[in-house]
């Protein structure tokens, strides 16, 4: 009966700690997702830029791949994007009939500059309200929920 119990207040503790880890989530992306939506990209467009981001130098194949979409669909849309100077295509060094699909310069700067400091400005922002004994425990507290989890692995 006391095991049942101990279990049934872990599992209380562990919904509870899993629902603040996504509020905390959701709170951390919000900057970005604002700041994205203000792209006026539909949920396709941000679909295929997420993978050309991740993927530099994709081949429309692989990305249609990727997104689980038409190649003639992807190909559209890539050609919304580059009207919108969003992303490249360039012929493939080795075999010309093949396009290679990167960011461009702007989105390639967004993210490596602004995305970072979107992602990380809340929480910053959060841990400059607490004292420094706070913030030492919080880390400290991620760190082993951190090591927990990897150990389960």
């Amino acid at each position: 009966m006391e095991k049942r119990l101990a279990k049934a207040r872990t599992d209380a503790q562990a919904a509870e700690m899993e629902r603040n880890l996504s509020a905390i989530r959701r709170m951390m992306r919000k900057p970005f997702h604002d700041e994205i939506s203000k792209g006026n990209l539909t949920v396709p467009q941000k679909a295929v830029m997420g993978v050309v981001v991740r993927h530099e130098g994709i081949s429309l194949k692989e990305l249609s791949a990727a997104v689980s979409l038409a190649h003639s669909t992807v190909s559209g849309i890539v050609d919304r994007l580059e009207k919108r100077r969003l992303v490249e295509r360039r012929a493939d060094a080795n075999d010309g009939r093949i396009s290679r699909i990167r960011a461009a310069a702007v989105v390639r700067d967004f993210v490596r500059e602004k995305i970072p400091e979107l992602s990380r400005g809340p929480l910053t922002a959060a841990l400059e309200r607490a004292s420094a004994e706070e913030r030492t425990d919080i880390a400290a507290a991620l760190r082993r929920l951190r090591e927990l989890l990897e150990a389960a692995q």
